[in-house]
């Protein structure tokens, strides 16, 4: 018997999911979630609940919430968890933003798609108290310094390839879910949030004179799977550095969606707040980090470094517009050849584009030295926790928003990773070089494999051969008891008394005693009630309030997101 409700229509979502969460009562069971999950990232349809114990398999990509029209799917709300830390004066709180939330982060304030809104963006944290702001793309090109050199180095020593790359924890779960034996492929870079959060613990605190304890990096993306990847326990090298106790290195992930909910909650406009720059130690990165949020980003960015690295020469002007690698095609493939050295190249964006590709090459046995792939169709660029178009062709605001980067890679004088000099300054003071022990030790990570899935691989390898529907889990009945929380409309399978006291709603928290039987538990589905007469929204998370919220006291809060009542809408 599945804890999972409506399996023909929707993605099962755990309860501990550290990205996502379904809000019940705003599921209107349309099938978009499900869709997504098994035709563009190809995990709805390739496990069976039956055989992993009931557990849903999720890499955290957040598409499904990107499709859910009525926000019934959504991130984990962590702002409101940081506004906090912000009001601890004993903190150091600073912000890392990365290159894809400033060409979107303008389409929640009414702009068009792709408008360029970095000035406006660092204003509006440093007005939401932030003590720094700097530029994840700053990391970027560190990563790519790492990542460049190790695909050397694979190469001259033979060492497993081609080279995956490392930047989209969505891609690295899906790789250790159902390709492990891939994983000495994966690059061991670090993505740039996992890099630049335990550079800002040490070298950055050691400059600053900070306490490393003090210090809390809240990452502004364009990704809910971030939000899964800063816990993974390996990423904590900043605390074994300083020998303290364990802790992650980088504390928080704020999406684009949630930075625009906070500012909104903080009665902060876009376009009226004061413009700000980044801080000035690590202030920005080159043209080749800002081009990482598209898809072919990392590739051109680790090429142009690759270039001159072994032949000492600035790369020329069509490595600096590799169009072969630009786009969005599922799969693009270049060759080229640096100093007699012959590399072959591919670039995938979409994971079910990634497990054809990779079908692929197993079968016919076609070499590449290097490989790009990105879970998100086109990239950072759509990531699971950037601004909806509900109803738009969301091609023409994929585009809008990869070409903003580009145009700003191509107007600024620093296209190079390894020409910036702030980069080469932390080399000089910290790292040493790349690949360094140290750099292993801080920048470098490993992998997990994942694939406890109880079944044979083959399974689905055989349906891109013949196309071949496979099939889907058994739909199981619902309990004979069942209660629904009177607040979020979360489903307890089961006799919620049974539970302990300190039992809570795991949506929205409230404790046991807030639940009610559902008494038509033969049902699959929880009975529809009538709607109240007036219904208010929650222009922040969704939530529904039945009611005339107006008549609440001024001290009314969300139940779930916790803004007041003057921040609810009438449906």
């Amino acid at each position: 018997m599945s804890k999972h409700l409506s399996m023909d229509v929707r993605v099962p979502i755990e309860e501990g999911n550290p990205a996502i969460r379904r809000i019940e009562s705003l599921c209107i069971k349309c099938g978009q979630c499900r869709d997504v999950c098994q035709k563009q990232i190809s995990v709805g349809h390739h496990y069976d609940l039956l055989k992993t114990g009931d557990t849903a398999i999720c890499i955290h990509c957040g598409q499904c919430a990107n499709v859910c029209p009525t926000g019934a799917i959504t991130e984990i709300q962590d702002w409101m968890q940081v506004q906090s830390v912000i009001q601890d004066s004993s903190k150091t709180v600073i912000a890392i933003t990365s290159p894809s939330v400033r060409v979107s982060l303008g389409e929640e304030f009414g702009m068009q798609p792709g408008s360029y809104v970095e000035k406006q963006m660092v204003g509006s944290l440093r007005a939401l108290g932030f003590d720094y702001v700097f530029d994840t793309t700053f990391a970027a090109d560190l990563t790519i310094m790492e990542e460049a050199s190790e695909l050397i180095e694979r190469i001259q020593t033979k060492q497993p390839l081609p080279q995956f790359t490392s930047c989209c924890p969505a891609w690295v779960k899906f790789a250790e879910t159902y390709y492990p034996e891939l994983l000495p492929n994966i690059s061991t870079s670090k993505s740039p949030i996992s890099m630049f959060a335990p550079t800002v613990k040490t070298w950055f605190a050691e400059k600053e004179s900070l306490d490393a304890d003090d210090i809390y990096v809240v990452a502004i993306t364009p990704c809910t799977a971030k939000k899964f990847e800063i816990m993974r326990e390996e990423l904590s090298d900043a605390a074994n550095y300083l020998d303290r106790k364990p802790g992650q290195d980088c504390d928080r992930v704020v999406t684009t969606r949630e930075l625009a909910s906070w500012m909104r909650a903080c009665n902060l406009d876009l376009e009226s707040v004061e413009e700000s720059d980044y801080d000035s130690l690590m202030p920005r990165g080159s043209g080749a980090g800002i081009i990482f949020g598209n898809t072919g980003g990392v590739m051109e960015a680790a090429i142009r470094s690759a270039y001159y690295f072994l032949t000492k020469k600035q790369p020329q002007e069509d490595l600096l517009q590799l169009q072969a690698v630009r786009g969005l095609e599922g799969v693009k493939t270049a060759e080229l050849t640096i100093q007699e050295l012959p590399l072959k190249v591919a670039v995938v964006h979409g994971t079910d584009h990634a497990r054809k590709f990779l079908h692929h090459i197993k079968e016919s046995g076609e070499h590449f030295d290097f490989v790009e792939v990105m879970t998100c169709p086109g990239g950072c660029i759509s990531g699971g926790g950037q601004t909806k178009h509900i109803g738009e062709d969301m091609d023409t605001v994929r585009k809008a928003r990869i070409q903003s980067l580009y145009d700003k890679d191509s107007t600024i004088t620093l296209r190079n990773s390894h020409d910036n000099p702030h980069i080469q300054q932390v080399y000089e003071e910290f790292y040493g070089k790349p690949l360094s022990d140290l750099a292993e030790a801080l920048l470098h990570t490993n992998y997990e494999a994942r694939n406890d899935l109880q079944e044979d691989p083959s399974r689905y390898e055989a349906m891109y051969q013949a196309d071949a529907p496979v099939q889907e889990p058994v739909k199981e009945q619902a309990a004979d008891v069942r209660y629904r929380c009177t607040i979020c409309g979360y489903i307890y399978e089961g006799d919620i008394t049974k539970e302990s006291d300190d039992y809570k709603c795991p949506i929205c928290t409230v404790p046991k005693d807030m639940f009610e039987k559902v008494e038509d538990a033969s049902a699959q589905e929880p009975v529809k009630e009538q709607a109240a007469d007036v219904r208010y929204r929650c222009t922040i998370c969704g939530y529904i309030y039945e009611g005339d919220i107006a008549k609440e006291s001024d001290d009314y809060k969300c139940p779930i997101c916790t803004v007041p009542k003057d921040m609810f809408e009438k449906v």
